[in-house]
């Protein structure tokens, strides 16, 4: 399958809208470096990981049962740093939650969390200065194994920091708890942390008082900007991290359960890529009993990914990775050319004639006449909201479906016609299921039968060769 998604043509406010597309099994990255040239690839890691839980999250249990456990994962993080050592990795992400676990209350989490200093106030190297804060053992093993590995290293972790009664947002307890992504180093060195702002129906956290956007330098691609899982569909931090930091890179610790047919790990990862013309280096925790699991690295042109709800193994994925992505739709951030056949796409959209030149003579398409009237538009709850939909007929076409101020557009081809109904479809509004916040989607998506009806209903997999663009309209709101 072959998916092009270009951005909001207006304003940056598109935060999902993509090839939504949940594929069965492995396609992973480690077998498939190919051999680049040093100065414009990158090696990169991400691990999928089996984290061992608590047996009771909500039980109360010293700091020293904490570190057993979380030595437990650390012992296997600490494997597969070395694994990746070996195959020249310079730089390595692991998941949200992998160390700790989740389900905790506020008070249970409590002897997980590392005390965080702030690495823009103090400069640490917890491997080789371990006795210079307390409560920092996690802190000092990350270190320590991005010194033994030898590259940068990416974790998430809980951490506290003290609050005095004198600031009006300190919690009652005395200290701030946040879910907490840190960056090391190749010398072990604390370069940054970033602490998650959109907490999916975690009590144990604290939302920071003001957004983090954090971003950091490498010797080796630059720079490279950092959230976690739920934040990526959100404007803050996501978008505005992209829009006013110049960032080609992200690493993305996630705890993703996979919801069909819209909230799928990879899709969202490739989705993101495509549409900012980035590089997304994500790792996810893998409890496929959970329906967690979905890790990769995403380019705008190709994907080293891994999902697979029946193996009960982690994954460690190595690529190589481009210092300078190459995107498909001329994204801000993307360096490159425009690929041809969004090219194509745009020429079409815009209502131009499109001409191609192959070796004898050159061929052109005539301009194309949006028909606004058929097929016809329906309604289909998807993920709780109140999509509208257009059925995606025939062998090829271009359509396109509106709702508020978002519309979206599709080009579509595929070599043979099926008894598959598929439908494009768009919601521009407020979403109010497990959590209330706006958003603005568009989705492709296969149904489950032949009715209307049936659109929305979780459907694992599909075939379709197509390109897609949305346009937001004058009037973009974030979520």
């Amino acid at each position: 399958m072959v998916c092009i998604m270009s951005g909001a043509r207006s304003k940056l406010a598109l935060f999902l809208c993509g090839c939504y597309v949940v594929a069965l099994g492995a396609h992973t990255g480690e077998e498939s470096v190919a051999e680049h040239h040093e100065a414009e690839y990158y090696v990169a890691a991400v691990y999928e990981h089996p984290s061992i839980l608590s047996p009771n999250p909500l039980a109360l249990i010293s700091r020293q049962e904490a570190l057993e456990l979380m030595n437990q994962n650390l012992d296997i993080y600490e494997q597969q740093v070395m694994t990746a050592a070996q195959k020249g990795v310079q730089i390595i992400v692991f998941p949200e939650d992998g160390i700790h676990g989740f389900n905790f209350t506020r008070t249970s989490i409590y002897p997980f969390l590392d005390f965080m200093p702030s690495p823009q106030v103090v400069g640490w190297n917890p491997c080789l200065e371990p006795r210079r804060f307390n409560d920092t053992e996690v802190l000092q093993r990350l270190s320590c194994m991005a010194i033994k590995g030898d590259m940068f290293l990416v974790a998430n972790l809980g951490t506290k920091q003290p609050c005095h009664s004198s600031d009006p947002g300190c919690p009652n307890d005395g200290r701030y708890q946040f879910n907490t992504n840190v960056v090391f180093s190749n010398k072990g060195t604390l370069v940054d942390r970033y602490r998650k702002h959109n907490l999916y129906f975690e009590a144990a956290f604290d939302v920071p008082l003001n957004v983090d956007h954090i971003t950091f330098d490498t010797p080796f691609a630059g720079r490279f900007g950092i959230f976690t899982c739920f934040d990526i569909l959100f404007f803050d931090p996501a978008v505005r991290l992209l829009r006013d930091h110049k960032v080609k890179h992200v690493v993305y610790p996630t705890a993703w359960m996979n919801q069909l047919p819209l909230l799928a790990a990879i899709e969202i990862q490739k989705a993101f890529a495509v549409a900012f013309g980035i590089n997304v280096l994500a790792a996810n925790v893998h409890h496929p009993v959970l329906g967690m699991t979905g890790s990769g690295i995403h380019t705008p042109l190709e994907s080293f990914w891994y999902h697979d709800m029946e193996n009960p193994e982690g994954h460690l994925i190595i690529a190589q990775v481009a210092k300078n992505p190459v995107g498909l739709i001329g994204a801000g951030n993307a360096t490159g050319e425009t690929d041809p056949s969004h090219t194509k796409f745009l020429k079409i959209l815009s209502g131009d004639p499109y001409c191609e030149k192959d070796a004898q003579e050159v061929h052109c398409d005539e301009a194309t006449k949006w028909n606004m009237n058929a097929p016809p538009t329906f309604h289909s709850e998807m993920m709780y909201d109140n999509f509208t939909l257009v059925p995606v007929w025939g062998k090829e076409g271009y359509l396109h479906v509106c709702s508020n101020g978002l519309c979206c557009y599709l080009l579509y081809k595929r070599p043979t016609l099926s008894e598959e109904l598929y439908a494009l479809g768009v919601f521009d509004g407020l979403h109010t299921v497990h959590g209330t916040y706006y958003i603005q989607v568009c989705a492709l998506v296969r149904c489950g039968g032949l009715g209307f009806g049936t659109c929305g209903q979780e459907i694992t997999e599909y075939f379709l060769y197509l390109s897609f663009v949305s346009d937001l309209g004058d009037d973009p709101r974030s979520p």
